[in-house]
């Protein structure tokens, strides 16, 4: 079972908008008090699967489950990989309550909240992508590519979940525009191929988010 010790600060403040600054001593203990009431309230929870994986006219086909993933992108993401690990990670619902309660009673709290919680999921991930590393180590892997990115469809969040049974085992729902719930849940596919992959860059113009990405208006790429 993944835990989660400790949250860097570093990136949270990237999120904050303080990419190489040196908080303030305000700013540093409300992000510790803000840490450890975070961890306190987070409960990682993850599931990943791996699929055979067959390229067709329309995307990529994973075997015995009917999804197919749809794109150019999606397809060049996995351009010579023969399998697929879909998996989806959630910090738990404790943590949107937890940062909501915060929106009605010190705003400035919560935004805090906020940042350190997208770090927590995201280094959630970062552990999962190594276990998912040392269970299929005989394979080289893509980095993880999420519905949304690219043309790569939003609207097979649901279906995405559903091959993954994430709803039942843990937690993880999608709203009718697609956003996923609990908030800070992650969804993606990584791609693993017995051949070395190329490297294939990251392009913010491929983004979903780019015309509202808060990185982009600050000069900054979130990768």
């Amino acid at each position: 079972m993944i835990k989660l010790e400790g949250l860097d600060h570093t990136e949270a403040l990237r999120y904050l908008g303080m990419q190489g600054k040196t908080p303030d001593a305000a700013t540093a203990r409300l992000l510790e008090d803000c840490e450890k009431e975070l961890l306190a309230a987070v409960k990682p929870a993850y599931i990943y699967h791996c699929f055979e994986i067959t390229h067709t006219l329309g995307g990529v086909a994973l075997a015995g489950c009917g999804l197919l993933l749809t794109g150019k992108e999606i397809y060049s993401h996995l351009e010579g990989c023969e399998k697929a690990v879909l998996l989806c990670a959630t910090v738990s619902a404790g943590v949107d309550g937890l940062i909501r309660k915060a929106q009605v009673e010190d705003m400035a709290r919560a935004v805090v909240l906020d940042a350190l919680a997208s770090v927590a999921v995201e280094q959630l991930c970062q552990k999962l992508e190594e276990q998912i590393g040392c269970d299929f180590a005989q394979y080289y892997k893509t980095w993880r590519f999420s519905p949304g990115y690219g043309d790569l469809p939003i609207e097979l969040q649901r279906d995405f979940l559903n091959v993954l049974d994430a709803p039942r085992k843990i937690g993880v729902c999608t709203s009718e525009s697609c956003m996923l719930t609990p908030a800070k849940s992650v969804t993606a596919v990584i791609g693993l191929s017995r051949e070395e992959i190329k490297k294939k860059r990251r392009s913010c113009a491929d983004c979903t988010m780019r015309e509202r990405c808060a990185f982009r208006k600050a000069g900054e790429r979130c990768v």
